[in-house]
């Protein structure tokens, strides 16, 4: 595996275009964000320049770009608010530390190679939460939309002062931020090409409140701190070391599941193939060192990442170019953003948060499929009024329930029986001729045969299990694995519980067509002790025939009780069928 990012000038106009296009998209972000987040404004811009950085030199997709974004600074601020409330004094210094380790955990999800399994959820929670992630910040921001700071207690807390808010609406710092709204909601497609539409929205609502409005007389940034941020070494208490653990992983999770989602549509949009485990080592990185200076957590940006290869970029030197010129307005220019009205920032996050909202899925979830809807509906529900990981822990175990009984219904109609006192009249076995369904019918031949098919996981045990029944009238049962290219072990202790009724009852057992996978797992139960070696035949039509000999030869035996004893002769299946 290389160690930089794929970094090359054999593209330079267009990764300069595209990184500079991507850092005029990133400053309002950056700074919309970090207001949002309680951290401040100083820390959306340094989380942008420290992400971005470490993740465009050491991550797995060249043109992604990696900034904080909507989904990691909803948790980000409860994160804040949650410690905070229990250690006000160190309390973002424990903040701070919780970005660090969710850095390290995603730098160990890439050593770990999990990339490949980070994103393998069910649509319905990753939507949901998303779309809850969405709501969560556009209530957040509508306090600070009407002019007002955000009240504590979360989004419960919001909500509950809203009534309230809204008779005491501030009109100056409501219009900058319905004007900012109006912008980034209105702005024709055209000229959205030649001009982001936030810092359209970020210089207009900026002009109109020192112009008009008159400073002083509406809500301000405020001074940013310049030149180099402050170093934040880890900070953890005994009491919360628990509770940022977990906040720790959830940040890592959040921010993988981010980031690899959009490598993919950056895959798609340059027609390349993204490395999953080196890009969660870069975002690693990059929430590390952001956490180190006091910055922001982030993930790949769609937007930034999209309008970046729109603009021409196609390797991480567009990364890089956005990251110095950020850092250039960090060290010198941050005494320019200053005056940018709250009320402008809290435009342009509501309308990141109506982005973040699957709008699109909302609307049809019900009629692709009403178990789905629900739980879709349930994951924004307890993203909003509970907390995220609650909300995809349930997610997922509802998912999972429902998709396991799911296959286990499919795994269901792969188990069949024929013979052995099931109706062999409409045998539909995979490749079954009429003399197999002949054989099979004949009730004097005794013969059960158990079809199985495809991977046999759990949800086949209890199908396999119902049919012990039916064998135990059987003189011969034959398992035909020939379309079983896996079983499972809860499948395989039910063929074993099969298997040992059927001897049991004195029934010959034989399996056809068994794969060597399927074999080796069988074997490793001690099968070959109930079914000897002989009775593995290659394929159906020779075991049908191997038992139709070994049960006429079983009969001659009983016939001629006076006749020299000898050894079981095995004649051939030719010699005993012709």
């Amino acid at each position: 595996m290389r160690v930089l990012n794929t970094i090359d000038f054999n593209n330079l106009r267009g990764d300069l275009f595209g990184g500079v296009t991507a850092a005029v998209v990133a400053l309002p972000m950056a700074l919309a964000f970090g207001v949002a987040s309680g951290a401040g404004a100083e820390a959306g811009l340094y989380g942008a320049v420290l992400v971005g950085l470490f993740a465009a030199l050491f991550g797995g997709t060249p043109t992604l770009i990696s900034e904080p974004t909507g989904p990691m600074t909803v948790v980000m601020t409860a994160v804040i608010t949650s410690i905070l409330a229990a250690n006000p004094e160190g309390g973002m210094a424990i903040a701070f530390t919780t970005v660090m380790l969710a850095g390290l955990f995603q730098i160990l999800f890439g050593i770990l190679k999990l990339g490949r399994y980070v994103t393998m959820m069910p649509y319905t929670v990753i939507s949901g939460f998303m779309s809850g992630i969405g709501f969560i910040l556009i209530i957040l921001q509508l306090p600070a939309l009407l002019g007002h700071p955000t009240p504590g207690g979360g989004v419960l807390g919001s909500l509950q002062a809203l009534p309230e808010l809204a008779a005491t609406f501030q009109p100056d710092e409501l219009l900058l931020g319905g004007i900012s709204l109006a912008i980034l909601l209105l702005m024709p497609k055209r000229l959205r090409r030649l001009l982001p539409p936030q810092l359209l929205a970020l210089v207009a609502g900026t002009l109109i409140a020192v112009l008009v409005i008159g400073s002083g007389a509406y809500r301000e940034i405020g001074a940013i701190p310049s030149g180099l941020p402050s170093l934040h070494l880890p900070t953890l208490t005994p009491d919360l070391w628990q509770s940022v653990l977990v906040d720790a992983l959830v940040l890592a999770m959040l921010g993988s599941i981010d980031a690899l989602l959009t490598s993919v549509i950056a895959d798609s949009l340059t027609r390349t193939q993204h490395d999953s485990d080196k890009e969660l080592i870069g975002q690693g990185l990059g929430n590390l060192a952001s956490g180190l200076f006091g910055g922001l957590p982030g993930a790949g940006a769609t937007m930034g990442t999209v309008v970046n290869i729109q603009t021409g970029a196609r390797t991480a030197l567009s990364g890089l170019t956005r990251a110095i010129i950020l850092a250039v307005v960090v060290l010198w220019a941050t005494g320019l953003v200053s005056m940018i009205p709250l009320a402008v920032l809290a435009g342009i996050a509501i309308k990141v948060g109506l982005d973040i909202v699957d709008w699109d899925f909302l609307g049809r979830a019900h009629r692709v499929s009403p178990r789905g809807a629900l739980i879709m509906y349930g994951v924004i529900a307890l993203t909003v009024f509970v907390d995220l990981i609650t909300a995809v822990g349930i997610g997922l175990f509802v998912a999972n329930i429902l998709t396991i009984r799911r296959l286990a219904d499919l795994q269901s109609e792969g188990v069949r029986l024929f013979g052995g006192g099931a109706n062999a009249a409409d045998m539909d076995c995979p490749k079954a001729t009429n003399e197999e369904k002949k054989i099979i019918g004949d009730p004097d031949n005794g013969i059960a045969l158990l079809c199985l098919s495809g991977p046999l996981i759990f949800g086949a045990a209890k199908a396999i299990t119902r049919q012990q029944t039916e064998i135990a009238n059987a003189r011969s049962l034959i398992l035909d694995l020939t379309d079983v290219p896996h079983i499972g072990v809860t499948s395989s202790m039910a063929i074993e519980t099969t298997v040992t009724e059927a001897t049991q009852h004195g029934c010959r057992v034989y399996f056809a067509g068994t794969q060597p996978a399927a074999r080796k797992r069988l074997e490793s139960l001690g099968l070959l002790k109930l079914v000897p070696e002989e009775n593995w035949i290659d394929n159906r039509p020779d075991a049908l025939k191997t038992a139709i000999a070994d049960r006429a030869g079983q009969r001659q035996t009983q016939t001629q009780p006076q006749a020299d004893p000898k050894p079981h002769p095995r004649a051939s299946n030719e010699g005993l069928t012709s």
